[in-house]
């Protein structure tokens, strides 16, 4: 009996295993599964990368980016493509666009738009345009918001002045804001972009003096643009005026003239005159005299 007992539960184990076997061969694998779930389309739109404060003008890395499903797609928002981001580069803020949030055109106001300029200027100041070339221009790497000194270098026609004094440079204007490159700003585009080309003009926001100053050099000689660096001294904390070094390298601009004898030793007035032969003329009565050099 117990026999018979024992042969019935194993054969009813036995079903119930191959049950299970089946059922589970008969489900569709997980993967399958999630295969089969719908693909969300998804777009990635232009967000600001960091805060940008009203009035400022928006830099290249200042523009950021996140992905938003595509039936969701916000209104006004701008798609990450290389059109979208030279519109934007330069642009200046309406109003504080915190970080994430949208560059959407109702905030922003292009140069070429109309008021640009009287409204990226601050008040009392001047915007004043000066022509520029590839290498003037710092090959296209300077962008609207930048900080930079403008060098005047000009050459002396002067034959009664030394060799190293016919040639100098010197900065006319220190520290100020570029507001536009040409109208539609951003030509120096990214490193390596096909759409990369020299700017013929940089607008700078100037006093009137400034302008005034900027009036004269472009007629004395050749003027070229510096980018000064983000920060300051004062940014960079106390440790750094420990390196006179670096302290000079991030401070205000040396003001003064550098001639050309300051940087070739070879144009100083001393190495001219050693390096010059001298000559004595003889006379012999009435002839004419011969020149002896040594």
């Amino acid at each position: 009996m117990m026999l018979r007992i024992t042969v019935f539960v194993m054969m009813s184990l036995g079903l119930l295993g191959f049950g299970t076997v089946a059922w589970i061969s008969m489900m569709p694998p997980a993967q399958e599964a999630a295969d089969a779930a719908p693909v969300v389309a998804m777009d990635t739109i232009l967000v600001a990368a960091r805060d940008l404060q009203a009035g400022s003008l928006v830099k290249p890395d200042d523009i950021g980016t996140v992905q938003v499903p595509h039936d969701k797609f916000p209104e006004g928002a701008a798609i990450d493509n290389s059109n979208n981001r030279h519109q934007l580069a330069g642009a200046m803020v309406r109003r504080r666009v915190p970080t994430g949030d949208l560059l959407l055109s109702r905030d922003l106001l292009r140069p070429g738009d109309h008021g640009f300029l009287a409204a990226v200027l601050s008040s009392g100041m001047r915007a004043v345009t000066i022509g520029v070339d590839a290498i003037t221009g710092s090959a296209g790497l300077i962008w609207p918001g930048d900080r930079i000194d403008v060098l005047l270098t000009h050459q002396l026609d002067d034959p009664s002045r030394p060799v190293g004094r016919r040639i100098a440079a010197e900065t006319v204007l220190s520290n100020v804001r570029v507001i536009a490159i040409d109208q539609q700003l951003v030509q120096g585009a990214a490193p390596g972009s096909s759409e990369a080309k020299p700017a013929a003009t940089v607008t700078l926001e100037v006093t009137g003096l400034q302008s005034e100053r900027i009036s004269v050099a472009s007629r004395l000689g050749r003027l070229s643009l510096v980018v000064r660096a983000a920060k300051s001294i004062e940014e960079f904390g106390a440790d750094i005026r420990a390196d006179p070094q670096v302290a000079t390298a991030v401070g205000p601009a040396r003001s003064g003239i550098t001639w050309a004898g300051d940087v070739s030793p070879a144009l100083t007035t001393d190495t001219v005159i050693k390096n010059l032969p001298s000559v004595v003329r003889v006379y012999r009565g009435n002839g004419d005299g011969q020149e002896y050099k040594f």
